[in-house]
């Protein structure tokens, strides 16, 4: 877990991504990125010197009609003594059995989204941790250039004006591999998804791919992430970015 708080202590300074008295809801899915944030911010509260409460929260999507079991986590979060919520939503249904979308992921993001960002502010926060990965960032933005042809990815903090609430991603630093290890050596609760897009999303077809590449070419994926912070894409240069020397 020491790697893996090492990571995040990068992000937070160099994203400057916490501040003393900040109030921060945890989106916890039950998989494995989400809970090592979720135990990787309750321990660095106790050494990094910045004052912040944890409210974990949990929005069971309801896949099949059927509601997850999310006892594990709520021990877990007794054990770090972190407040925690599970909300029981209609997401599942909505996407699969009423709209029968033939490509879900999106409204599904979206609808969780905006039930996320609802629970922050019921329950008091000024914060939204998100458990996004290094390799997740490198995704999005291979994603963004294929699918749609723009160069883009989603931010490590942003701040959402119409609800009053800053968005962070601690774990931007973490290599998914990282994540996988430390969650099975430290034998954490993850509550498998039933979504039934599972596996079956372009996100794993871009995932595959870039596996792809990095078997063949090593290196590729930190060459992206460099590229992705040199260009300040997305503020990912840092809040000390500074633009380099043209050599004209």
């Amino acid at each position: 877990m020491q790697k893996i708080l090492g990571y995040m202590r990068k992000a937070i300074t160099e994203y400057d991504l916490i501040h003393d008295g900040d109030r921060i809801c945890v989106g916890v899915s039950g998989g494995k990125d989400s809970v090592i944030l979720l135990n990787g911010l309750a321990l660095l509260r106790r050494f990094i010197g910045i004052d912040y409460e944890l409210v974990g929260v949990t929005l069971d999507p309801g896949f099949h009609g059927e509601r997850g079991d999310y006892t594990p986590i709520q021990e877990l979060c007794d054990s770090l003594g972190v407040e925690y919520h599970v909300i029981p939503t209609q997401i599942g249904e909505i996407v699969f059995d009423i709209r029968k979308e033939p490509n879900p992921c999106s409204l599904c993001a979206r609808m969780r989204r905006g039930a996320l960002h609802t629970a922050t502010k019921d329950f008091g926060c000024n914060k939204i941790a998100l458990g996004h990965n290094y390799d997740d960032a490198v995704e999005t933005f291979m994603m963004n250039l294929f699918t749609e042809g723009r160069i883009g990815c989603f931010q490590p903090t942003n701040y959402l004006s119409r609800r009053d609430i800053t968005l962070i991603r601690p774990l931007v630093f973490a290599p998914e591999k990282v994540i996988r290890s430390t969650a099975l050596r430290l034998n954490l609760p993850i509550v498998k998804s039933k979504c039934p897009a599972d596996g079956h999303t372009n996100r794993q077809r871009t995932k595959e791919f870039i596996e792809e590449m990095e078997r063949t070419d090593h290196g590729f994926k930190d060459r992206i992430f460099g590229a992705m912070k040199r260009a300040n894409i997305d503020n990912w240069g840092g809040v000390n970015y500074v633009p380099p020397e043209k050599n004209y």
